[in-house]
């Protein structure tokens, strides 16, 4: 026979249909999409479940022009998009090598590098005419098997980034390396910069401050949903020196 003195199961927590993060989590309610010059593919590895801190889905709400496809290869950089692409030269992607900004001794926030991984020349050209950025969101070993199973990234334009400062992730996420952003922080960088709109660098960071703010307010109430991390983190988000 039941206990009919034990406690009755919780009700499961219902989550946002659009960031799919637990409602408590959510901030989908204060982004307003913005139109944007620059398309934007988001390739998210079918292993990236990080609910509660991941940035990949509220990052596409923002913007008109955005496509989020979660899996591991696409025949083309038109069948990820779902449109026709002319020139995939015209799209950007971060690449995964270990060129670092700081070690070119090159300035600016992005580098357009050559297929050695040195410092392209004419640099205001080549970004000038992009049409679109790629981000690989997951871990890093997870970005590299999505470069890797795509070798149509090859025809893009690889750059990095030379970010001024740390990711907002601070300690609720270590990065493998100093230069090491979030989804959502590196397309700040790169669509802020590329498009001249510090409006869009301004919009998606104080997004990223929000999501933050809300999961260590969650902290204290809910830790379940919003655990501290531990002390030997996992490596993830995307990473640059290059997502994704």
């Amino acid at each position: 026979m039941s206990n009919p003195t034990a406690a009755a199961p919780a009700d499961p927590i219902p989550e946002c249909p659009h960031c799919q993060k637990p409602m408590p989590l959510c901030i989908c309610d204060s982004v307003t999409p913005v139109e944007n010059r620059l398309g934007l593919l988001i390739l998210q590895h079918p292993q990236e479940q990080d609910r509660a801190l991941g940035t990949a889905r509220l990052l596409a709400k923002h913007f008109a022009d955005a496509t989020l496809r979660v899996g591991l290869s696409w025949p083309s950089l038109s069948k990820a998009l779902g449109h026709h692409v002319e020139n995939a030269s015209h799209w950007a992607v971060l690449y995964l090598g270990s060129a670092k900004a700081a070690d070119l001794e090159a300035e600016g926030e992005i580098l357009a590098l050559n297929r050695k991984g040195e410092i392209a020349d004419k640099q205001r050209e080549r970004l000038g005419k992009l049409e679109g950025v790629v981000l690989l969101d997951g871990t890093w070993s997870q970005a590299k098997a999505l470069w890797w199973r795509n070798p149509w990234m090859l025809k893009c334009q690889r750059v990095i980034l030379n970010p001024a400062h740390p990711s907002r992730y601070g300690r609720l996420r270590k990065e493998p390396r100093k230069d090491g952003l979030s989804t959502i922080e590196a397309a700040a960088t790169m669509l802020g910069s590329l498009e001249k709109r510090p409006d869009i660098a301004e919009m998606l960071n104080a997004s990223f401050e929000r999501m933050l703010t809300r999961y260590r307010e969650v902290q204290a109430e809910m830790p379940e949903l919003a655990p501290k991390p531990a002390a030997k983190d996992r490596r993830r988000g995307v990473r640059r020196g290059k997502r994704a």
